[in-house]
């Protein structure tokens, strides 16, 4: 069972890791393609590009100058330790265990514009580059077409090793966009997490989103090894919703006013 996540524009490049990563992405090589190709952009033309201000423009400028493999303890920081957004929030990766990281390690893959997929101990250098952006590049006119079959292959080749091959999905609709699921040929699951507002039950958006990190979080602790398993996640008040849920989109919903 493999789980996917998207990464987070918010980062965390200070606070020292609990633990060392383990190696460089596995698609380094074609990351720095693209790290190249943004070394000549400057801040206005990055924040065209990205829909930035001048400030996050200048500090993406920074980030792409200083850029540059080979990764390390002295460039580089983990990838869980390093994305910083309600997802991870959810996950708090620094306060797990060392099993509990190494499950993350084995069964957690993070979705990233630049890098491609990360597991959760590979190194990386900071960044600023969402799925979604129409950077044409030399394979074509986005990072989807950049990325390619490239990721469905990673990911089916890494969860067919798995008793259990299956892939559950907590990435955004952006970032999911860029695996081609009809080709993986394993089972898909995604999970749904809803609040009751008033009489109805509705997906709001920061509360999904911390829950997807909740879920990883339950998995890590319970060496949940069968999707199945995660069905008895309750972290917060949620539960799964049989009525609700179909084969492969499961509902988790909590009773919140």
């Amino acid at each position: 069972m493999l789980i996917v996540l998207s990464p987070a524009k918010a980062l965390d490049v200070t606070t020292p890791a609990p633990c060392a990563g383990t190696a460089s992405p596995a698609l380094l090589e074609d990351a720095a393609q693209l790290a190249a190709q943004l070394q000549t952009y400057s801040p206005a033309q990055l924040a065209e590009l990205m829909g930035l201000s001048d400030k996050l423009a200048q500090l993406n400028f920074i980030r792409w100058a200083q850029w540059k493999p080979p990764f390390g303890a002295s460039n580089a920081k983990p990838a869980i330790f390093t994305f910083n957004g309600d997802v991870y929030t959810g996950l708090a990766a620094t306060t797990l265990s060392a099993s509990a990281l190494a499950y993350l390690q084995a069964h957690v893959r993070i979705l990233s514009g630049l890098y491609g997929v990360l597991r959760p101990l590979d190194w990386m250098q900071a960044y600023r580059l969402e799925m979604g952006c129409p950077l044409a590049n030399i394979r074509g006119r986005d990072l989807y077409a950049f990325w390619g079959k490239q990721l469905t292959a990673l990911l089916q080749a890494q969860a067919q090793t798995d008793t259990n091959p299956a892939l559950i999905n907590l990435a955004s609709q952006e970032y999911w966009r860029s695996i081609q699921a009809e080709d993986l040929g394993i089972p898909v699951i995604t999970p749904i997490f809803q609040s009751k507002r008033g009489t109805q039950y509705k997906v709001i958006s920061l509360y999904a989103k911390r829950a997807r990190g909740l879920m990883t979080r339950f998995a890590a602790e319970q060496n949940c090894q069968h999707p199945n398993d995660l069905q008895a996640f309750s972290q917060e008040g949620y539960y799964f919703s049989a009525e609700a849920s179909t084969n492969y989109t499961w509902v988790f919903r909590r009773e919140v006013d």
